[in-house]
């Protein structure tokens, strides 16, 4: 199976109502910690949708149904294509042997032009989330979607530079001001950075090791946009789940 192109966006950059280019989500990974059989992003939620199914309902409440969305595909890739046939599909062949960093950046490097709005699979958030991203899509400045709550060891960390731009982004930040939810836009003009350091980056890990390099060696930055009042679970294990179950 060969990675399809994205749909092209209408413009290069985001379109003036806030709207991005494209819209990815990863969904690559085995998610073996949650111990089921199907992809972690196809488990049902207790109001009957799957994960994938409350992002792509985020998704079109916030930009409309029109807006190209990417499947970054792997484990049992059918299943993913079979419940979102509209989407269309980037493969990564080794999603047995890579992290986020790989899938994030096969889909750039098939993106069309103008930026693009990612998104980790096994999030379950609050729609109006996407509506707060409308105005940092529209200016076309990259961002990651961030809160101020309280963290342990297996949440992405993440500080701040004196002039309030992401500074460190990783699982290993010391004194971190809180959790990086796994939703982030890359802009247009910035995306060709973050695909190189995606590149360098070791095939283990995190998406967010590139968009560190890019910031530490190209210069990037890179907006925290805070939605802590509002609910985002990155769904690992089953008390996960069940924290999640709470809010939809």
């Amino acid at each position: 199976m060969t990675s399809t192109p994205f749909q092209r966006g209408t413009a290069a950059g985001a379109t003036p109502t806030g709207t991005p280019a494209s819209v990815v989500i990863l969904a690559a990974g085995m998610g073996s910690r949650l111990g089921r059989s199907l992809p972690k992003p196809l488990t049902p939620l207790s109001d009957g949708r799957t994960i994938m199914g409350q992002q792509f309902d985020n998704i079109h409440h916030a930009f409309g149904t029109a807006v190209p969305v990417s499947i970054v595909v792997g484990y049992k890739l059918e299943h993913i294509i079979e419940a979102f046939p509209s989407a269309t599909f980037v493969y990564n062949e080794q999603y047995d042997q890579t992290n986020t960093s790989k899938s994030l950046l096969r889909a750039l490097q098939a993106s069309g032009q103008g930026g693009v709005l990612w998104m980790n699979g096994d999030v379950v958030f609050d729609p109006r989330i996407l509506d707060r991203t409308a105005d940092l899509i529209a200016k076309d400045v990259s961002f990651v979607t961030v809160n101020t709550a309280k963290v342990s060891d297996e949440e992405v960390k993440y500080t701040t530079s004196a002039e309030g731009y992401i500074d460190q982004l990783s699982k290993t930040v010391k004194g971190g001001l809180g959790e990086a939810v796994g939703i982030n836009y890359v802009s247009a003009a910035d995306k060709p950075a973050l695909i190189r350091q995606l590149a360098r980056v070791d095939a283990q890990d995190y998406f967010e090791r590139g968009i560190e390099l890019a910031i530490e060696q190209d210069r990037l930055l890179v907006e925290p946009m805070d939605i802590s009042e509002l609910y985002a679970v990155e769904v690992d294990f089953a008390e996960d789940l069940e924290r999640a179950n709470l809010f939809v």
